[in-house]
Parts: structure tokens; sequence; C-alpha cells
């Protein structure tokens, strides 16, 4: 195998290092889909850099290279990859997809959950008030989603405060915010390094839907103070809320805790942020040289298996 076969990885211990500057710099709902693609393009590259390594080691044994009628004198003759190597892939490779499919499993799960759970709340315009002195507020996906929200809370906001805390979680419904959650964090599970995308895209989806109530007031200011207002009164008292929609969205109270608030208070103070051009042809140059790279690795272990054939 050529070095083609490494790049995905070395890609994916560099990826890390962008994810701060997409979620700071660059516009939330163009950083959100910037990062949700680099961690699930990435995680399915390296998950297929290592199995065509895998690959490699298999056929140098003589029992598993007979199956595909191959030589194992000359899969070991022609391959520059160690056995080594290839058995670690292996192993690496087993551990991603266990974690892939069990995070696939546990995610199916939650979100039919929430879906019933939603489904069986009776609402008022996609909203539903629970009697619970906790300030809490939160958005259940499912057909339709539901937005929650605590009378603590209520109680908690001034009428203006109420619509931005609503405009806030009905975006998360509306752009399908659990979505990218749980693309970013399927590509983590196959790769770990990946794990600080999948973090950022839980911070961005907040900024996302804290521009969007910004948009829908007209006030950035009073969303910062609601903002920080809602994350005081939630850190006062622990929130109570179901399990099924906090394990969805990855976060406690989707407008007061998930993700630092004083970096999100510090970016509705300041104006809006731009596209950022520079670093969103720099991810898409990123991830054409994984799918490019992973592509001629495949081409690479067709032409090998194709010399050895027996």
């Amino acid at each position: 195998m050529r070095i083609a076969v490494y790049i995905p990885l070395l890609l994916s211990l560099l990826a890390p290092l962008g994810a701060r500057p997409l979620a700071e710099r660059c516009e939330p709902r163009l950083a959100t889909w910037l990062l949700t693609a680099s961690a699930l393009v990435l995680g399915t590259a390296t998950t297929i850099s290592l199995g065509l390594l895998a690959i490699t080691g298999l056929i140098r044994f003589p029992q598993l290279a007979g199956l595909g009628h191959w030589s194992a004198h000359a899969a070991q003759r022609d391959d520059p990859a160690e056995l080594s190597v290839a058995l670690i892939a292996g192993l690496l490779l087993g551990a991603a997809v266990l974690m892939a499919a069990r995070m696939l499993w546990r995610r199916a799960h939650t979100l039919a959950t929430a879906a019933l759970e939603a489904a069986c709340m009776p609402a008022e315009d996609g909203l539903v008030v629970i009697d619970d002195e906790a300030p809490n507020a939160f958005a259940i996906p499912g057909l339709p989603g539901r937005v929650v929200v605590s009378t603590g809370m209520l109680h908690t906001l001034d009428e203006t405060e109420r619509h931005i805390l609503l405009a806030h979680e009905r975006a998360h419904l509306t752009a399908h915010h659990y979505a990218f959650v749980a693309l970013a964090q399927l590509g983590a599970a196959a790769n770990p390094l990946l794990r600080p995308l999948a973090t950022a895209v839980t911070y961005t989806i907040e900024r996302w839907a804290d521009e969007n109530a910004a948009t829908a007031t007209g006030d950035r200011e009073r969303v910062a103070r609601t903002v920080g207002k809602a994350a005081l009164a939630a850190h006062q008292v622990p929130a109570r809320t179901p399990g099924a929609a906090l394990a969805i969205l990855g976060r406690r109270t989707p407008l007061a805790a998930a993700g630092p608030v004083p970096r999100r208070v510090a970016a509705l103070l300041a104006p809006p942020f731009g596209r950022h051009p520079a670093l969103a042809a720099a991810t898409a140059t990123v991830l054409a040289i994984a799918a490019l790279s992973t592509a001629e690795a495949a081409h690479d272990l067709h032409l090998l298996l194709e010399a050895v054939g027996a």
C-alpha cells in the first residue's frame, strides 16, 4: 500500500486544530455544516483506510488468501506495508465498527423514544408547559417535535425573554439540529480523534439557535441577556428533564447550559460572524484530499489483489 492510505489518518490528527477557529470565527450555520461534514467524512475515510490495511494483512495468511485465490507469498513480497501495521489496523477497525454500531443503536433507540414521548404530549402550537419549579427548557424531536418549558423558567423570564426562549428552541427543531449532533458523534465514535469536532458541533448548534432568536427579535443584546439569565437560573436549580430528549441533543438545558455560555454571550454582543470563505475553502480542501486519498488507496489495493492472484 502506498502513502495514500495513511493520509486520512494524518488528517484526522490535524482536523481538531481547525474545530475552534470554525466554531469561533465562522457563521454558525455554515460552521455546523462544515464541522459535521468533517467528522463524518474523516471518520468514514479513516475507517476505510483501516479496512484496506487490514485486508493486506489477511491475504498474507495462506488459509485466508486461498479463499480469494490469492498468493500469500506474492502478497508478502509485493505489499510494502508491514504485517504488524496491518494487524494493528485490523484491531482498530474492529473497535471503530463496534463503537459506531453501538452509537447508532443507542441514537436510534433514543430518537424513537423521544418521538413517542413528543407524540404523547398535549401541546398548544407545539409548546408543552410542565409544572416544575426548576427553570428548564428543551426541544424534543418528533413528528411533530415539541418545545417543553417548565413553569419555573417561565416565571424567571419576562414576556420578551420568553419569546426569545421559544425562538431559540424552535430553531433546534426546524433546523433538525439533533441530526447534526448525531452525525458528528457517529464520526467521532468511529475515530475518537475527531471528538473535538463533535464537541464543537454541540456549541455551534446553540450559536445557530441564538442567531435565529436574534434575527426573530431584532435585538442581539436582549438575546445575550436572556442567555445569561437563563443560564444563571438553570445553574442554581438542578434541572430534571426527560433522558431521551437530553441524549438526542447532548445537552442539559438547551438555551442555558449547552456550550460555554460566556462565549455565546460575547458572540451575540459582537457583530454577526461572516461566512469566512478562507476557512470554508480550507475545510473543503481537507475533505477533498481525504476522499481522493481513500479512493487512491482503494485503487492500490485493487492493483495489489490483481498482482497476487494465484
